[in-house]
């Protein structure tokens, strides 16, 4: 499939600037064609594996909701969520789901005993673990019996060289095996395990020899998942209910792969900017931002008012928001995207606006309190509806 059309991004950008004229930026837009094309994009790159969304891309429940339904309960191809902190797991239940994988080890007390000592949350709720302090504590909260998910390496090593992200100490069935012992002797419910390769799922196809690197990770990873499974279920005397593998970059080879349960995605529903070099699919953006024009430095060059949403990762240009509209626009080298203002190359009229994506799904939302939602009707791109995201409705998770 082609890569990423910046002439259709750009049209998506005069679409939200249409809609949402009359209304002062900064601000959020949301494109709700290009949402609902994205999630049903996903449903087909799976092939009839579910689908958990990934609520630290989303950041927004209305969001969640249009995944998940308004009682965020799914249906059999997209099913639960991701959540990356213990205390959104619970808001989420209190919200209506009765399926929360918390996607990261926690140490948080306080939320631990509240899951402890709510029925409904423990039959929810399941923790990530992958050393046997993290159970300790649990159990020291309170909240023995809990459903806990074991999280395995899945990075690539070659050599001395780590290809992946630096997660679980985890690498295989051998280490495995003892804390899903120690965790069933403790009382807790050993319900799957996790494998998040990061160098497949979330890597770009236009990093120079990261073909290669994918395909050998998914050849290791299908005899470690399978291993994995059969050491759960051989101690837990039951088959794993999850085998939770992959991301937006790697919907369809995870899915398809042996053993696998489930594929977590969450960043394919709003496509941004670091999706733009994937070969695999092709993003439609759905979430931009829109920031004024306050100055005209010298010729040539546009102020804009704030801007330096930068993603978070390894330092670089990849991480800076993505220009969209009007075209042309470009950063300077010395300044990049600013806190309080970001001057670029272009022209635009003091007064005017410019569009943005963010590089990575989901964390803009720490900016904004409200996605404008914007639907395409028949007398054209038109205002909906007003989503706030978790940020509007008062929540901050880290």
């Amino acid at each position: 499939m082609p890569e990423a059309d910046p002439a259709h991004h750009r049209a998506v950008a005069g679409a939200l600037d249409t809609a949402t004229a009359r209304l002062e930026a900064p601000l959020a837009a949301l494109h709700l064609p290009s949402l609902r094309a994205n999630l049903e994009d996903l449903r087909r790159r799976a092939g009839g594996t579910r689908i958990r969304i990934a609520s630290k891309s989303v950041r927004c429940r209305r969001v969640l909701e249009e995944a998940l339904g308004a009682d965020l309960r799914g249906d059999a191809a997209v099913r639960g969520v991701m959540a990356y902190s213990l205390a959104e797991a619970l808001w989420l239940v209190d919200s209506g789901c009765d399926d929360v994988l918390v996607g990261y080890p926690t140490v948080d007390r306080s939320a631990l005993g509240r899951l402890g000592a709510d029925p409904d949350a423990l039959d929810a709720v399941t923790l990530m673990v992958d050393d046997p302090r993290q159970l300790a504590i649990a159990r020291e909260a309170g909240a023995r019996g809990a459903r806990v998910c074991i999280d395995v390496d899945a990075s690539l090593r070659v050599g001395p060289v780590h290809l992946g992200v630096r997660r679980s100490p985890l690498r295989g069935p051998a280490d495995v095996e003892p804390l899903v012992r120690h965790a069933s002797d403790q009382g807790f419910r050993v319900v799957g395990a996790m494998f998040y390769e990061a160098q497949v799922a979330g890597v770009p196809d236009d990093v120079p020899g990261i073909g290669l690197v994918k395909r050998v990770s998914m050849r290791r990873l299908r005899g470690v998942r399978e291993a994995v499974a059969a050491v759960i279920a051989d101690i837990t005397g039951e088959p794993p209910e999850i085998i939770n593998s992959g991301g937006t970059g790697s919907v369809a080879e995870s899915a398809a792969a042996p053993a696998v349960t489930e594929v977590t995605a969450g960043s394919g529903l709003y496509a941004p900017g670091l999706f733009d070099a994937y070969r695999s699919f092709t993003p439609r953006p759905a979430l931009m931002f829109a920031l004024p024009a306050v100055r005209r430095p010298a010729p040539g060059l546009t102020t804009f008012l704030y801007g330096g949403y930068v993603a978070s990762g390894p330092p670089g240009g990849d991480r800076l928001p993505v220009p969209v509209a009007p075209a042309g626009m470009r950063y300077l080298g010395r300044e990049g995207a600013g806190e309080v203002q970001t001057p670029v190359r272009g022209d635009v009229t003091i007064g005017g606006r410019g569009w943005w994506r963010h590089a990575k799904a989901g964390e803009v939302c720490e900016r904004f309190d409200t996605l404008h939602v914007v639907d395409e009707t028949a007398d054209g791109p038109a205002l909906v509806d007003r989503w706030p995201t978790y940020r509007g409705e008062g929540k901050c998770f880290g």
